[in-house]
C-alpha cells in the first residue's frame, strides 16, 4: 500500500445549488458502490490519474472508512474514505485519500469542505492522534482555509501535490482541562525549593513518611460510588509507588446523601483497603450532601524518587499493567486493570520503582500517558518525545485512547539510556524504553516515518521544573 495518496477538487458548479440539500454519512452497501464508480469516474476518465482503476489495497482494509454526501434524493454526489495510514497494528496515525465529488455537485455546494470536515472528525473519533492526506496543488488553498497545515510538496502522477497534515489537539485539550489552571492556582503555595515540586505524593520534612492525597470526581462518585471507592485507595497508591515509596495506612473522607449511599462508596474502599493489604487508619464522614470522596495515603520511604529527577539525554520508559478492560460506562477513559488481580498481584507492583531505581518516575493520572510525560518532563525543566509504535498497549485499546485515559496502573520512568531494572519486575506488567527526554518543552510524537507531531505545545501545568 502506498503511503501517498490523491485528493481531487476541480471542476463546475451546480448551476441551482441547495445549501441544504445533502448530509455526510457512513456509505452503505449501495452507497459504497456509487463512491466507487464516482471515483473511477473522475479519476480514471476525467482526470486521467490512473490507468484502467484506481482501486488499491485501502479499499480492502477492513479498517477502512467510508464517508458519503448524499442528496436527498439518495444521490451520492462524493465521498471520501480513511484509514491507518500503515498496513499491521493501528498507531493512531490515520490518512484521508480519494476524496471525490461529483461533476456537477463542486464548489458551490461545499460538497469537497463538508467530506473533509466530517473525516477529520470521524478519525478523531476512532482514535487518531495523526492524520494527513496528500493533496493536488490546486486543492492546497481550500484544506487550508479548513484548518490544515501544508509539510511537503511532492510530484505524484504527474502533477504537483501538497502533503498538509490536520492538527489534532487531543492531548492538548485534556491536559488544558485538567492540569493548566495548576500553576496560577498554586503560585504562592507551594514550595518550589523542596525539589518535589510536580509530584503527586510529597515527603514530610524531617521524617521518612511521604504522603499523598486524591480527591475522586463527584460524578464518578455518584454514577458508580463502589468504583470509586476502589479507586480512590488505587490512585493513591499509585502516587506512593511512584516515589517508591511502601504504604502503611489511609485516611478517607466521604460526602454522601444519606447512610445507605455511604455505605456504597465505603464498601469499594474497603474491599481495595483489603486487596492491597493497606489500613483504613481513621477519616471524616458527612451526610446529607452531594458525594464526596478524597482519601490521604502515607508512605514510608528514605529514598523517595522525584518526577524533577529527568535530564536531557535519559530515555523514557513505561511500566504498565495491561490486563483487564476499560471500565463499563467508561470506554475510552477509564481501563480497569486491578478488580480482576489478586491481591499479591496489586501488592507487587509497589516493587516496579524501586527495581527500575530511575532517576524520575510519575504515576499515568488524569492528564493521561502523554500529558504525564509531559508532567515529568516539565518538573525537570526538559522536553518529552515519545515514540508511538514502542508505548506498550493493549490490543484492544485504541491508540487515542489509551494515550489520554487513566490506565489503572502505568509508570513513566527517565534514567540514563543503559539503565536496567535492578531486580526482576513483577510478570504482570510490561516494560519499555519508549522516548526520551530532550531539550525544550512539550511533548512530541514520534511516528515511524521520523516525523514528531506536536501533542503539548508548552508546560502542561504551569508549575513550571523543580529546584
Amino acid at each position: 500500500m502506498s503511503l501517498v495518496d490523491e485528493v481531487v477538487l476541480t471542476g463546475t458548479r451546480r448551476t441551482t445549488p441547495a445549501l441544504d440539500s445533502f448530509v455526510v454519512v457512513p456509505a452503505g452497501r449501495a452507497e459504497l458502490a456509487a463512491y466507487h464508480r464516482l471515483r473511477h469516474e473522475v479519476f480514471v476518465r476525467e482526470q486521467g490519474l490512473f490507468a484502467g482503476s484506481d482501486r488499491d489495497d485501502v479499499d480492502d482494509d477492513p479498517r477502512t472508512v467510508v464517508l458519503v454526501a448524499r442528496a436527498h434524493d439518495g444521490e451520492v454526489l462524493g465521498g471520501v474514505r480513511l484509514h491507518p495510514a500503515l498496513s499491521g497494528r493501528d498507531l493512531g496515525w490515520w490518512r484521508g485519500s480519494r476524496l471525490v465529488v461529483a461533476h456537477d455537485a463542486r464548489l458551490l455546494l461545499g460538497v469537497g469542505a463538508a467530506l473533509v470536515r466530517a473525516a477529520c472528525a470521524e478519525a478523531e473519533s476512532r482514535g487518531a492522534l495523526r492524520f494527513d492526506a496528500t493533496v493536488q496543488a490546486q486543492a492546497a488553498a481550500l484544506f487550508h482555509r479548513l484548518g490544515w497545515v501544508p509539510r511537503e510538496r511532492l510530484h505524484l502522477h504527474g502533477r504537483p501535490h501538497v502533503l498538509v497534515d490536520w492538527p489534532v489537539h487531543r492531548v492538548q485539550r485534556l491536559v488544558d482541562a485538567t492540569k493548566a489552571a495548576l500553576g496560577p492556582l498554586l503560585t504562592g503555595l507551594v514550595d518550589s525549593g523542596a525539589g518535589f515540586l510536580g509530584d503527586d505524593g510529597a515527603p514530610v520534612p524531617g521524617t521518612d513518611v511521604v504522603a499523598a492525597c486524591d480527591a475522586i470526581l463527584p460524578s464518578m462518585v455518584e454514577r458508580d460510588p463502589e468504583w470509586a471507592g476502589w479507586c480512590a485507595v488505587l490512585v493513591n497508591l499509585n502516587d506512593l509507588s511512584a516515589m517508591g515509596a511502601r504504604p502503611v495506612g489511609l485516611l478517607d473522607a466521604v460526602g454522601a446523601r444519606d447512610a445507605s449511599f455511604a455505605r456504597r462508596v465505603l464498601r469499594g474502599l474497603g474491599e481495595a483497603s483489603r486487596a492491597w493489604g493497606v489500613p483504613v487508619l481513621g477519616g471524616h464522614t458527612q451526610l446529607g450532601v452531594p458525594g464526596a470522596l478524597s482519601v490521604t495515603a502515607l508512605g514510608r520511604t528514605t529514598t523517595p524518587v522525584p518526577g524533577a529527577g529527568g535530564r536531557a539525554g535519559h530515555a523514557l520508559r513505561i511500566t504498565a499493567d495491561l490486563g483487564g478492560g476499560w471500565r463499563p460506562g467508561a470506554t475510552g477513559s477509564q481501563w480497569d486493570s486491578s478488580t480482576h488481580r489478586t491481591g499479591a498481584e496489586l501488592r507487587a507492583l509497589a516493587d516496579v520503582v524501586p527495581a527500575l531505581a530511575p532517576a524520575a518516575a510519575k504515576d499515568v493520572s488524569m492528564s493521561g500517558l502523554v500529558g504525564t510525560a509531559g508532567m515529568l518532563a516539565e518538573a525537570s525543566g526538559v522536553r518529552a518525545v515519545l515514540d508511538v509504535a514502542d508505548v506498550p498497549a493493549p490490543d484492544t485499546a485504541a491508540p487515542g485512547d489509551w494515550l489520554t485515559c487513566f490506565p489503572g496502573f502505568a509508570m513513566v520512568t527517565a534514567d540514563h539510556r543503559d539503565a536496567a531494572p535492578r531486580t526482576a519486575l513483577p510478570a504482570h506488567v510490561t516494560s519499555q524504553v519508549c522516548g526520551e527526554l530532550t531539550t525544550g518543552t512539550g511533548v512530541g510524537l514520534r511516528w515511524p516515518d521520523g516525523v514528531v507531531t506536536e501533542a503539548v505545545s508548552m508546560t502542561v501545568t504551569g508549575l513550571g521544573a523543580a529546584s
